[in-house]
């Protein structure tokens, strides 16, 4: 859970001394600090880069207001703060209990007795929020610690007074999409129901393990937050009325957290009301109380450890169960004991979960001297006034990016020149070149004339293919060899997909896929599928939708798999526990790489490797603990591996491309692109992002040129090097 210092990280923040990392982002880093009496906390920071601008020093201080208000029985007590720092610092206490998603992730979905017991005691911390006129904003499962005394409410970074919106941009979305609430995800103001809304999320994360709108890309997850019903089927049955009307999309239908304690406590059969320490603490499973202790045994043996400097061109990088189990009434004691409290302030600042087992990377071999360089200036930049869905398309020399809530899909030329608008649109998606849009009531499917750089005539109504209504969501799956692939969303186990052609609209194929499909690659005909519900790569005949090859992979608990899709040599490389390199026409596993190496995380939500981009007979991929590896593409032997920090603020969905000479990974806050140079083994340069952008897509448009990045805020280019 920690890791050692960095080696120009401070000794001290006010009267702390500093002990370890517990996770660093692109808005700050999180610390675990002692005082001289010996008390353990976490020290939340933000970067000096930011902390320079007057609206972000106001947050942190609204963030720490907020989480006095709500205390140290809710919440993680603040013990000191000093925002007016040059670092601003947050000291609370440490947390001894694992994050809501991680205790899913290690017992599966929760007993319905510890669902009430948790949801009563957050109704409890909002009632506390809400009586000061103060909303969280942001409350999703990765913000809830289960202690043995009860949950704790953390990172309150968005938190402020109801009905104040004035650091929040117009028509802006902020929070997490799959906990939002309809109104949050269309941009207005979002009340105390919004929270009772996001809680109601939990709870349906808690019981069945993925929350009520599943998973998807964020364009699918505001849709299906606005206009679809939430999946509930899985929920126990006497929570079902109760979550139900918590997840009304009239926030005025929706019970205040009063009246939803009182109807989780209604339904409790023994200490759900969570009347004391103990009695929660009775509720849990076995296995989180393995947890608590594990993690109590873990900060005790934390002593303090620093990293060496840097040599050469990385010295700039920006770094930004027992059988009988434990004693729950031991638990309670030791919680109230002195140390309180576990990473409680990471919050979502997280990718990687560093184990505390040390692992040195391998010298590379006498690589070539390299300086750190500055980024290149953007060739062009578009700002957006709504939040915009990263996900940039291509079309000859159109690029497509979708925005919310306007639903609009604008065209840019590339010289970033607006060069056309499609208004009312649904989804979008393409491949091979091309591109399309469903439009309007109807699902209208309307290709892009890329020489034109208008959309035509429809090729047809999806709706009316797909027997879907709507207000259900659908989406462009995929688009190769003149064959375009829409799928209908939502929540029945088997969706609908129908292939037309992509010139006449005449239907090719129709098939159900399952649920949580995910396309790897189109490739030599084929389209290649995975399946996070079933665990299984397979790939269809793009001319006839029959299935060529089926393959069975672990590919952990509801994690999507992405990758960049298929070589110049026809092969996939995954990104699972380890690295898999598949032969695409047939299937057949060509070699794997990473077992036994020490890269494990703490929740099978989290990736041990992100995606990998080949180039050049190499297969280079981020590790999440140990840097960057090059492996050999043809027997996936290592080549080399770079010792970095860069893994710890890139998404693990975050998609790297690979230009002629440099690697490009997206990743999030002040150090939005990292462009790595394969040849001298080094970090070049990092893009600068702006406040609290999101991590971008990208896309390497080859014939222009061009980086294109796209974010929440805007589009802009980088020369492709």
């Amino acid at each position: 859970m920690a890791f050692p210092l960095a080696h120009d990280d401070p000794a001290h923040l006010g009267p702390y001394r500093l002990v370890a990392r517990l996770g660093s982002g692109g808005m700050g880093t999180v610390y675990l600090g002692r005082s001289a009496r010996g008390r353990t906390v976490a020290l939340k920071t933000m970067h000096r880069e930011i902390a320079a601008e007057a609206e972000f020093r106001t947050r942190f201080r609204l963030e720490a207001d907020a989480a006095r208000i709500i205390g140290g029985h809710h919440g993680a007590q603040v013990v000191d703060a000093d925002p007016l720092a040059d670092t601003p610092w947050l000291a609370t206490e440490y947390v001894l209990g694992p994050p809501l998603d991680e205790a899913v992730a290690l017992c599966g979905p929760l007993p319905e007795e510890t669902v009430r017991a948790v949801g009563v005691r957050l109704c409890e911390a909002l009632s506390q929020l809400h009586s000061s006129d103060v909303v969280h904003r942001d409350l999703k499962p990765s913000n809830i610690l289960l202690a043995a005394t009860g949950p704790k409410v953390i990172d309150f970074g968005i938190a402020r007074a109801a009905g104040d919106d004035r650091l929040t941009r117009t028509g802006a979305a902020a929070g997490t999409p799959a906990f939002m609430s309809p109104e949050q995800a269309t941009g207005r103001e979002h009340t105390s129901a919004g929270d009772v809304f996001a809680l109601a999320g939990v709870l349906v994360f808690a019981c069945t393990g993925s929350g009520p709108f599943g998973t998807g890309t964020t364009a699918d997850l505001l849709y299906r937050v606005r206009y679809a019903e939430p999946c509930l089927t899985r929920v126990p049955e006497r929570l079902v009325p109760v979550l139900a009307r918590c997840l009304d999309k009239d926030p005025g239908r929706r019970p205040d957290p009063a009246e939803l304690a009182a109807l989780l406590r209604d339904g409790a059969t023994g200490a759900q009301g969570g009347d004391g320490e103990a009695e929660f603490a009775d509720t849990l499973p076995d296995t989180v109380h393995a947890e608590i202790l594990r993690r109590s045994a873990e900060v005790c043996a934390i002593r303090p450890a620093r990293d060496e400097p840097p040599a050469g061109p990385q010295a700039d990088e920006q770094r930004g169960d027992s059988a009988s189990g434990p004693s729950r009434r031991r638990l309670v004691a030791f919680a109230g004991g002195g140390l309180v409290a576990a990473a409680a302030a990471t919050g979502a600042w997280l990718w990687t979960r560093p184990t505390d087992d040390a692992t040195t990377a391998p010298a590379p071999s006498s690589p070539p001297a390299a300086a750190a360089r500055t980024a290149p200036s953007p060739r062009w930049q578009t700002l957006f006034d709504s939040v915009t869905v990263p996900v940039p398309l291509a079309a000859g020399q159109r690029l497509a990016v979708a925005t919310v809530p306007a639903n609009e899909l604008l065209l840019l030329s590339t010289d970033g020149e607006e060069a056309g608008t499609l208004k009312d649109v649904r989804a979008a998606g393409g491949g091979d070149g091309r591109l399309y849009g469903i439009q309007g009531a109807e699902g209208e499917l309307r290709p892009l004339d890329p020489r034109a750089g208008a959309f035509t005539e429809p090729l047809g109504a999806v709706h009316e293919l797909l027997g879907s209504k709507a207000t259900e969501p659908v989406s462009v799956l995929a688009a190769h060899r003149g064959i375009v692939v829409v799928r209908r969303g939502g929540f029945d186990p088997q969706q609908p997909c129908v292939a037309l052609d992509g010139d006449t609209g005449r239907k090719r194929w129709r098939k159900k896929i399952p649920r949580e499909t995910s396309v790897v690659a189109t490739t030599d005909g084929l389209l290649v599928l995975a399946g996070a519900l079933d665990e299984k790569v397979w790939a269809l005949d793009i001319e006839t939708g029959e299935e060529v090859w089926s393959r069975s992979f672990h590919l952990g608990f509801g994690r999507p798999l992405v990758t960049s899709g298929a070589d110049t040599r026809g092969t996939l490389y995954l990104n699972l526990d380890e690295i898999v390199a598949l032969r695409a026409r047939d299937g057949k596993t060509l070699w794997r790489f990473g077992e036994g190496r020490k890269h494990t995380t703490d929740s099978q939500d989290y990736a041990a490797y992100g995606p990998p981009v080949a180039r050049g007979g190499t297969v280079y991929a981020l590790e999440s603990r140990n840097g960057m590896v090059a492996l050999d593409a043809t027997s996936g032997k290592l080549r080399w591996e770079l010792k970095t920090n860069i893994a710890a603020r890139i998404p693990p969905d975050a998609v790297p491309v690979a230009g002629r000479r440099y690697l490009y990974f997206p990743s999030a806050g002040t150090a939005l692109v990292t462009a790595v140079d394969p040849a001298a083994r080094a970090v070049r340069w990092t893009s600068a992002g702006k406040r609290k952008e999101l991590a971008p897509r990208l896309l390497a448009h080859r014939r222009s040129g061009q980086l294109v990045v796209a974010t929440d805020r805007r589009v802009f280019a980088l020369p492709l090097t």
